[in-house]
């Protein structure tokens, strides 16, 4: 079959190699599209350590042709979302039976842009920051994948102001398709907010932004962290200063959500599902690729030229 491969020199190649064959506990899937996202950026950069050559991919839409032990045979011919591991980019990918769902009334390229960050965007929202009815929330990167559906989702939890932070106009533009009250450029932040403070803030950003952010919790407020796109330099926070002002500071990890507990990531995944596919959220697919041109794809994502959510051609 063929395949995206990445290999020692930081190249992606089109390869062809053997079928995945799904273990217990597995399906395969033949797939349409797959989705892009930051975990490929650090991938390539090295963040995540994996041996190469290494077929990256970790979203994946398609129908199921396989399963392995122990998976209901009934699923076979399903069309499907599925989270993956590893090798998406490629014609056939094998995934946790746990963290692959029925995607039956999705169009393939809208299951394929639910990946990772759908069920990302709603634990954020509802899991982590624990948005309430009334809540004033910020969210940088508002544009991008996360962004765009946490907007919704906090929306939805009844959020009754939403800030946006983004890295342009051109962004800020785009972004104000999804419910923000304001947006804001990076450059504007937070000095156009003039005393404003907000009851959670989500950043995926780090660096002076976090600190930033910190400063802007209003009294009991919470800072969901989810990334470190700027930098990845420690910050420090004082705990007795979060304890005096009833301020927290929380983080979520879905990779490691789904190794620890893949039943929680599944919950929120399907919930997420539900909402989309009743219409009361959307995946916004903006760009499509072939499988030839991961690596512009890929490089658009980490210089920040991108909105909304990208996909591979993959059929």
């Amino acid at each position: 079959m063929k395949a995206v491969v990445l290999d020692t020199d930081d190249r992606f190649t089109l390869a062809d190699i053997d079928e995945p064959v799904p273990a217990a506990g597995q399906v395969a899937i033949r797939v349409d599209y797959a989705g892009v996202q930051y975990g490929d950026v650090l991938v390539r950069r090295g963040h995540f350590p994996v041996p190469r050559p290494f077929v990256p991919g970790f979203e994946a839409a398609g129908r199921v042709v396989a399963v392995g032990e122990g998976v209901d045979a009934g699923r076979i011919g399903q069309h499907v979302t599925a989270l993956t591991s590893s090798g998406a980019y490629a014609e056939v990918v094998v995934a946790p039976d746990l963290l692959t769902f029925d995607a039956a009334g999705l169009d393939p390229r809208t299951a394929a842009g639910f990946g990772w960050v759908t069920p990302t965007a709603y634990d954020l929202i509802n899991t982590v920051g624990r948005v309430r009815a009334g809540d004033r929330v910020l969210i940088h990167a508002a544009a991008g994948g996360v962004g765009t559906l946490a907007a919704q989702f906090a929306k939805a939890a009844g959020a009754a102001r939403l800030v946006g932070v983004v890295g342009g106009a051109a962004q800020a533009e785009y972004a104000t398709r999804f419910g923000y009250d304001l947006l804001l450029t990076r450059e504007d932040f937070p000095g156009a907010l003039a005393d404003e403070r907000f009851d959670v803030i989500l950043d995926p950003i780090g660096g002076p932004a976090r600190l930033a952010s910190l400063e802007r919790l209003a009294p009991h407020g919470r800072l969901a962290i989810y990334g470190n796109i700027a930098t990845f330099d420690p910050v420090e926070i004082d705990t007795n200063d979060l304890l005096m002002a009833g301020k927290s500071v929380l983080t979520h990890n879905s990779n490691l959500l789904s190794q620890t507990h893949p039943e929680r990531l599944a919950d929120s995944a399907t919930r997420a599902l539900r909402l989309l596919a009743d219409r009361k959220v959307r995946v916004d697919v903006t760009a499509e690729y072939e499988m030839s041109d991961l690596d512009t794809a890929i490089q658009r994502l980490a210089e920040g030229g991108t909105h909304g959510k990208s996909i591979v051609r993959i059929a």
